[in-house]
């Protein structure tokens, strides 16, 4: 054991004044060279700033006043920066200083379960949050040679996506339709889908509402998916600057884990207030406007952002990202410009219409409008046969439905065929915050098929489903066991 004058010599080598007395022992005069610059204009968000010439692209920069900002214009007189933090003393006239960093935020599990901004600071009032590792908000997307094919499902819990417009682990599916259609409903369903499915869920909101978000992050919680998701929030009031940032700290999260082998999915809601919110940077700082006054570079702004979402190669880990980017229309236009852009960037589309939202079918996907350009590779093989069928059933029932607005005497086999499609669109009618088990979809989708279920009237399918779900629930049976072994179980739980 150590002695009582040890402890003591200990203590003072240790003391801040030893400190200091050491570091002012070994200190050397010589010339250093810095640049300072000058804040010349604050407002909205942004500040112009004089006499950096080393300054670069994406570089966080120090004000004397304990703020910082993001260089985002270089001109050949000033620079304008995102002013990321900002303090009350912030003028014209404050010293700024570079940093030769570029953005980053804390990333690992230390996150699950949390609320926080776009650099990173918790904003659910539990605490600090201790980070492991860190990563750039801006990187480059993994290269073709690091990525693999999708070829694992990415169950949302949704009768009509599974079976319809089926999403693979690594895809990115757009989510497309007007204001108040479901779109978010539909992503909130698909992160409460993945309890207990070892995938982790990143959840960005960009410029909603406070109540909106207060809303998303009840309901996640309720449901108990905040074990598996953080939430990353840049509030409708926050500076247009955050919000620009919050999906690229979204998918830095999500990109941690994906680089570490394991499953994410992250809903960008939405990607219309984030595009807004770039256009208002960009004429702020006096960029040349294009169409509709977005700049220029707003495609490759987006799809840099979503490019970076893919199934890496087993040799970089085997990890995955799922991207499910929501985007606004109006009155329908499916064919705006932001619109039209994720449209050509993403591998296909869930459709929203606002017409089968007013007519009561629940969610309102237009699946005539609705693709999925790689899901059907990852689609287990039994749920992908019967689909197959059910489908091709439903798209005809559309058809053949316009006949009878003219109330004319039709076939009797045409008859028929429009009296399944009706009770098909009754089937496929789901109810809110109600994901639902692949076992479940299997064997709806073989009732049907196997018309066990045409005798029933419109009103009795909900009672009807809703029993054989719960003797799905309750039985042991796995997807993968054979068609016979699936039929005559549906076909008992049915009687």
């Amino acid at each position: 054991m150590p002695d009582d004058a040890a402890i003591s010599a200990n203590a003072q080598t240790d003391s801040p004044l030893a400190r200091q007395a050491t570091w002012l022992s070994q200190y050397q005069y010589g010339l250093r060279l810095s640049e300072q610059g000058t804040v010349i204009s604050v407002g909205d968000g942004i500040a112009w700033i004089t006499g950096l010439p080393s300054a670069r692209m994406d570089e966080v920069v120090q004000l004397e006043d304990g703020s910082n900002a993001l260089v985002f214009h270089l001109a050949h007189d000033r620079l304008g920066a995102i002013i990321l933090h900002q303090t009350s003393q912030l003028i014209a006239g404050t010293q700024v200083f570079l940093t030769g960093k570029r953005l980053s935020i804390g990333v690992g599990n230390a996150l699950l379960g949390r609320v926080i901004d776009p650099l990173g600071i918790p904003l659910d009032g539990t605490g600090a949050i201790s980070f492991s590792a860190s990563r750039l908000l801006d990187v480059r997307s993994p290269p073709i040679i690091a990525r693999d094919f999708v070829a694992q499902p990415m169950y949302t819990g949704n009768k009509m996506i599974d079976t319809m417009i089926p999403i693979g682990k690594g895809q990115r599916q757009l989510i497309i339709g007007d204001n108040g259609s479901g779109k978010s409903t539909l992503a909130i369903d698909t992160v409460i889908n993945q309890h207990a499915k070892d995938v982790y869920c990143i959840y960005v909101l960009i410029g909603q509402k406070r109540s909106t978000v207060v809303n998303t992050i009840e309901t996640l919680r309720r449901n108990e998916a905040m074990t598996y998701t953080v939430v990353v929030v840049a509030e409708a009031t926050a500076m247009p600057g955050m919000k620009y940032l919050a999906p690229f700290a979204g998918c830095a999260v999500a990109e941690a884990w994906m680089a570490a082998g394991h499953d994410t999915l992250i809903v960008y809601d939405d990607l219309s207030t984030h595009a807004r919110s770039y256009r208002e940077l960009s004429l702020l700082l006096r960029k040349p406007p294009g169409r509709e006054a977005y700049p220029g570079d707003i495609f490759f702004l987006h799809s840099r952002l979503l490019e970076r979402s893919t199934r890496l190669s087993a040799k970089e880990g085997g990890g995955s990202m799922t991207a499910l980017p929501i985007i606004e229309t109006e009155q329908g236009e499916i064919a705006a410009y932001i619109p039209t852009n994720l449209i050509s960037i993403t591998d296909g589309q869930i459709y929203f219409d606002r017409q089968l939202f007013a007519r009561g079918f629940l969610p309102a996907i237009d699946v005539t409008r609705s693709v999925s350009r790689i899901g059907g590779n990852a689609q287990h093989p039994a749920i992908k046969k019967e689909a197959g069928r059910m489908k091709l059933d439903y798209l005809q029932f559309l058809e053949l439905e316009v006949f009878t607005r003219f109330g004319s005497r039709l076939e009797a086999s045409m008859e028929a065929r429009i009296r399944r499609g009706q009770l098909l669109r009754e089937i496929l009618k789901q109810d809110l915050l109600t994901p639902l088990s692949v076992e479940f979809q299997m064997a709806w989708l073989l009732a049907y098929n196997e018309q066990l279920l045409d005798n029933l009237e419109p009103e009795q399918v909900k009672a009807s489903l809703t029993h054989l779900q719960e003797q799905v629930k309750n039985a042991s049976i796995h997807i993968d066991e054979s068609r016979d072994q699936w039929k005559m179980l549906v076909r008992t739980w049915l009687k």
